[in-house]
């Protein structure tokens, strides 16, 4: 690592009786000696205490659609400022943005920002929220959250897009200041979570239990189906019941495309029809917002009535069509209100992408 870069204290960990300090961030708890990184890469032992190294610096800015995230259910067709940092705690083999989470060169950190550099763009740019994402935001918890606080101040919305591997005390002070945030449940068993992200499934349950039924974060899911890793349908269907049993039937699922990458070169693209296939499971089970994505289909990327099944949001891709909700949220045809948060009109923003050079 640039030893140029200065850290930043953070508050998450403890000293050990034989001179280590436990990083208390993530369940891998990290035992560092002095000078000694974590397994994510940005958080290390520097005077006796854990510091992160990426606070301030990113590996690039972009505004995107919101739905990208993807959040289906949150100020759809409005514009969001995303950014990402270096590393990541987990070492998924598939990693579609292993460029920045697997990074082990902060030179990869060439954009700064400060938090109110960063809420001054959102406003200049008309975003009504920023996103942190394309690596794990726990990771670099006090940036995140310290630019949240900025972007509160502005009236701009913050969204976490994570993988949910966060231990209990860090997970409620950063949830704290998430308005919303999509939590990709990589697979449905154990084995998956070991062998191919180095992590555990039990810790990111715990995360959705709590993010949906202790806090006021709206919450999305997404399950990248990888052929002949996670896409049996027994596994899928045991997914969606615990969804639809633990967080109820309302919470919006994405089913994603899987492309090859990284370490799994080798593994086929997702096709459609597995896509559709997971996506009828789910609606078999009861789940009412079930969506696909990296893979254009108009009707099971739009938003449907829970109760009478009217067209309420139309998609295709991150373009927004037709709109059934009426100012306060609600199917215009039964008056069902719809899960998530919604302003009295959609954005339109559509599908542009576009990179943001802040000064």
């Amino acid at each position: 690592m640039n030893k140029s870069l200065s850290s930043h204290a953070t508050h998450y960990w403890h000293a050990l009786s034989d001179g280590r300090v436990q990083c208390d961030v993530c369940p891998h708890q990290c035992q560092l000696q002095e000078g000694q990184r974590g397994l994510c890469y940005v958080r290390g032992c520097e005077n006796g205490q854990v510091v992160l190294y990426s606070y301030a610096r990113s590996s690039g800015f972009c505004i995107d659609p919101i739905e990208k995230k993807p959040l289906n259910h949150f100020l759809p067709g409005t514009p969001v400022l995303s950014f990402g940092t270096a590393g990541c705690n987990l070492s998924c083999k598939f990693c579609q943005n292993w460029d920045m989470s697997k990074s082990r060169q902060m030179d990869t950190l060439a954009s700064q920002a400060s938090p109110q550099q960063l809420a001054q763009a959102c406003v200049a740019n008309g975003c009504r929220a920023i996103a942190y994402t394309y690596n794990d935001p726990v990771i670099f918890m006090e940036y995140a959250i310290d630019v949240a606080q900025a972007c509160h101040a502005e009236g701009i919305y913050s969204v976490a897009v994570s993988a949910g591997y966060i231990l209990p005390a860090a997970r409620e002070r950063f949830f704290h200041f998430m308005d919303a945030t999509n939590i990709d449940l990589k697979g449905f068993n154990e084995h998956f979570y070991r062998r191919l992200c180095g992590g555990h499934l039990q810790p990111v349950l715990e995360t959705l239990i709590y993010l949906v039924h202790e806090t006021d974060c709206w919450v999305e899911i997404t399950n990248l189906i990888i052929p002949g890793e996670n896409d049996d349908p027994a596994e899928i269907e045991a997914m969606c019941e615990w969804i639809h049993d633990q967080l109820g039937a309302l919470i919006p699922l994405h089913f994603s495309a899987f492309h090859p990458d990284y370490k799994l070169q080798q593994i086929p693209p997702t096709t459609r029809q597995s896509l559709e296939n997971a996506r009828q499971i789910a609606l078999n089970c009861g789940l009412k917002h079930v969506y696909t994505g990296n893979i254009a289909a108009l009707t099971s990327n739009s938003t449907f009535c829970s109760q009478c099944g009217l067209c309420l949001i139309e998609r295709h891709q991150y373009q927004l069509g037709n709109w059934n909700l009426d100012a306060k949220g609600r199917c215009r045809r039964c008056q069902t209100p719809l899960a998530g948060r919604f302003e009295a009109s959609p954005g339109h923003w559509g599908a542009r992408r576009q990179p943001l050079k802040i000064s």
